[in-house]
């Protein structure tokens, strides 16, 4: 047996430290300045106020000086603030003063005392690590009974889909200063309970050929009792149901666009990679050559080098309501969206588990959904239990799988590396290790972070 085999027989025996209470990660911190409706929305633990006013910086244009050496952090958490009254509450007892120019930008001044003492120009957080919502489109959720075709008509947006449940609406407008119009009018529109951005996330990489013939996946199909099989929900891109031992695992697909998609013939596609992935971590997990768990997958991109958060909440909704009890979102963006972030805490709140990519780049910036409270954020680490050289490495990350995982497609390997094929094979562990011992889902979760850990020592 192989080392990773010892290491994961050894999991299946420490099934005990399953009572064992594991906390999540904090909610991630954000700051959203709508200079369009003059409004603020914002959540801040840990930045220091020199950190903050980058990001203000960044999000309105102004110049902005601040009195050196003043390094103090303010928690504040709000909605739908005045400029004034965010920069109140998110300086705490610091002085301000923004004065307007009639050549340029405005100059903010943060200091202790005098004006004069704000001479460190505040250097904006840098363009590419904001996320950048889609300009021309909101998401609105409405209240209870609250029909969204006359608003819509009213506003002059299109009604590009839907979240069941959730009563949410994708609206799409003829220009970005249409939308930033209709985003001031829905603030002030009682029948609306939520306006949210929706930001484009992209397709994950397909794997790369290793060159080799492989032998098939060691791992059977077995028709589970009724009513007790497990389902994961594969969010991701189309799936090539007759690849590589795939045929019998593989529940019909559904589609967010609800046209099927053809996927090419030749390599393997992000989606099949995952749910080879899955397979991976299942089998390494089970004390038998056969298995009742079932991946359902759900494409969310087709043909597009792209989806939306919107696209992926949509996703998760419908794999939710057709059986799915763990969910794995290999995938990861800068975009905080409310509307995702709702759909995953209700589906937690049913005891659903949620496996979520930390991301490709060496970074400690957290990413979505991975940095929510309601996901176990999954990073990779190497042979060693180091987190792989390219592999995300924040504070929200909650467990670590193997950075790089290999897949046949017909009689070709191919190799999986990222932060995507860790959390599919995390995935599968956890699904592994529910048909094996019968624990129920929510006792996996608390144990997941303990018995795939990624070392603090070793970030």
């Amino acid at each position: 047996m192989t080392k990773t085999g010892r290491v994961l027989w050894w999991l299946i025996l420490a099934m005990a430290a399953l009572g064992a209470d594991v906390p999540h990660a904090p909610a991630a911190q954000y700051l959203l300045w709508d200079k369009a409706a003059s409004r603020v929305d914002a959540e801040v633990r840990t930045w220091d106020v020199g950190e903050l006013l980058k990001r203000v910086a960044a999000q309105t244009r102004w110049q902005i000086y601040l009195q050196p050496g003043v390094r103090q952090v303010v928690p504040a958490r709000f909605k739908n603030l005045s400029e004034g009254e965010a920069l109140r509450r998110l300086l705490g007892d610091l002085n301000f003063a923004l004065i307007p120019q009639t050549n340029g930008p405005a100059r903010l001044y943060v200091f202790r005392n005098s004006r004069s003492e704000a001479t460190e120009l505040v250097r904006p957080q840098p363009e590419e690590t904001r996320p950048k919502p889609i300009e021309d489109e909101l998401v609105v959720r409405l209240k209870p009974g609250e029909s969204i075709e006359e608003l819509a008509r009213r506003l002059g947006a299109k009604v590009l889909g839907k979240v069941d449940g959730l009563n949410a609406y994708r609206l799409k407008f003829d220009s970005a200063e249409q939308a930033a119009r209709a985003r001031q009018s829905l603030r002030r529109d009682s029948s609306v309970a939520a306006i949210d951005y929706n930001y484009l996330m992209p397709r994950p990489d397909a794997p790369d050929e290793f060159g080799l013939g492989a032998p098939r996946l060691p791992l059977t199909p077995k028709a589970p009792p009724p009513g007790q099989e497990i389902i994961i929900g594969l969010v991701d891109s189309a799936v090539q149901m007759d690849a590589g031992g795939l045929n019998g695992f593989v529940l019909n697909q559904l589609s967010v666009s609800g046209q099927p998609v053809t996927p090419p013939a030749d390599e393997p596609t992000h989606g099949t990679a995952m749910a080879q992935t899955i397979l991976n971590g299942l089998a390494s997990a089970l004390q038998a050559d056969a298995s009742t768990v079932r991946i359902l997958p759900v494409d969310i991109y087709g043909h597009n080098p792209t989806t939306t958060t919107f696209d992926v909440a949509l996703g998760v909704s419908m794999a939710i309501n057709n059986g799915a009890r763990i969910i794995n979102l290999s995938l990861a963006g800068e975009g905080d969206s409310a509307i995702l972030r709702d759909v995953i805490r209700a589906g937690h709140e049913q005891g659903i588990i949620f496996f979520a990519a930390a991301g490709n780049e060496p970074v400690s910036t957290t990413l979505y959904p991975a940095g929510w409270p309601e996901t176990i954020g999954v990073t990779a680490v190497d042979p060693s239990g180091r987190i792989a050289a390219y592999a995300n490495r924040s504070a929200a990350i909650d467990a670590a799988g193997p950075s790089s995982v290999p897949i046949t497609f017909y009689d070709r390997t191919y190799i999986v590396t990222g932060t995507s094929a860790s959390t599919a094979y995390v995935s599968g562990v956890a699904a592994g290790l529910a048909e094996s011992t019968g624990q129920p889902l929510r006792e996996i979760e608390r144990a997941v972070p303990t018995l795939l850990p990624v070392n603090p020592a070793r970030r």
